[in-house]
């Protein structure tokens, strides 16, 4: 794939967690509490994402595959509770898109 197309997947994805994280705090702490989830927890999961997408930014190789596998790693375990919790596909589709986009930069990193 292009170096250029991964370079806006990077971007998108950057986008996409800063939004949800910073702008729409609101709801992640609405559903958080709706899961039953502690307050370290989503703090946690937040300072988490916000280092791995920065990671993606980077030149170094190995900190863009540690970025793309600890958002990976962090949309599974959504994905985990979101069908725990018997959540519609539709509410599952920003985990999995963003899985889908970090495995995609995750293996153009691959050599």
């Amino acid at each position: 794939m292009s170096a250029n197309v991964i370079e806006v997947l990077k971007i998108v994805v950057l986008s996409s967690v800063v939004f949800v994280w910073a702008v729409r705090y609101s709801n992640i702490v609405a559903e958080f509490r709706s899961y039953s989830y502690p307050d370290w927890l989503r703090d946690l999961v937040g300072i988490l994402k916000i280092s791995l997408v920065i990671m993606l930014q980077r030149d170094d190789t190995e900190l863009v595959k540690l970025g793309a596998a600890g958002i990976m790693f962090l949309m599974a375990a959504a994905l985990v509770t979101h069908i725990k919790v018997k959540n519609p596909l539709a509410k599952m589709m920003p985990a999995l898109t963003l899985f889908a986009l970090c495995t995609v930069i995750f293996l153009s990193t691959v050599d």
